[in-house]
């Protein structure tokens, strides 16, 4: 790593490295040590440049709820912004570690509320996906029957509300993306993790 006092900048405010050493550390202090690569390996600095990005990204959504005078008051829980893992991987990484934060949630609830999705975007789901909320019957003997494929009014609500959460997931994801390309400033050594600029990059086409 460069020697230099700060990881980042956000909106011209230095994120220190110390900041991030101390947040290495209670990783490292925590259950999953065992799971992390060594300090001063390429993984070990990957991991560096992924806890710079997870602050970052912590400093622009707080800069943001101050801006929009929202609260973690109130806020969604964790589980209903991000349902089961296939939600966590689709937002990233660092969204999700954000999303732990209520005021993140709040921001995500206040930066998303016009996304919506349309009738015609449900029934082609259903269309596409006839079987994805189909009903499973059982019988006295406790064997279960084929699947049956519920109707689109059956399943409407559930599946407007499965695409309603992805694409404000999506929305969020974007926007924090856009946020953080436009305040944040990183430090040598302290790029974002899959910047093929960076040594540590390994994953190459």
């Amino acid at each position: 790593m460069s020697h230099v006092t700060w990881a980042a900048q956000v909106a011209g405010k230095p994120v220190s490295v110390t900041e991030i050493d101390e947040r290495e550390a209670v990783l490292r202090a925590g259950n999953r040590a065992s799971a992390l690569p060594r300090p001063g390996t390429s993984e070990g600095r990957q991991l560096r440049r992924w806890l710079t990005q997870l602050v970052v990204a912590e400093r622009v959504v707080a800069d943001e709820a101050s801006a929009r005078g929202l609260s973690g008051l109130g806020a969604p829980g964790r589980d209903e912004v991000l349902p089961d893992t296939a939600a966590q991987l689709e937002i990233g990484s660092v969204a999700a570690a954000t999303l732990d934060s209520p005021l993140a949630r709040a921001v995500f609830v206040d930066v998303t509320a016009a996304v919506d999705v349309s009738d015609a975007e449900v029934a082609d789901y259903h269309a596409r996906n006839p079987l994805r909320f189909a009903l499973k019957q059982a019988d006295p003997s406790g064997w279960r029957g084929r699947p049956v494929c519920p109707s689109l009014d059956q399943v409407r609500d559930r599946v407007a509300a499965q695409l309603r959460g992805a694409a404000r997931r999506q929305a969020f994801r974007e926007w924090l993306d856009a946020r953080c390309a436009a305040v944040v400033q990183l430090a040598p050594g302290y790029e974002h993790p899959g910047d093929p600029r960076q040594p540590d990059n390994t994953h190459k086409h």
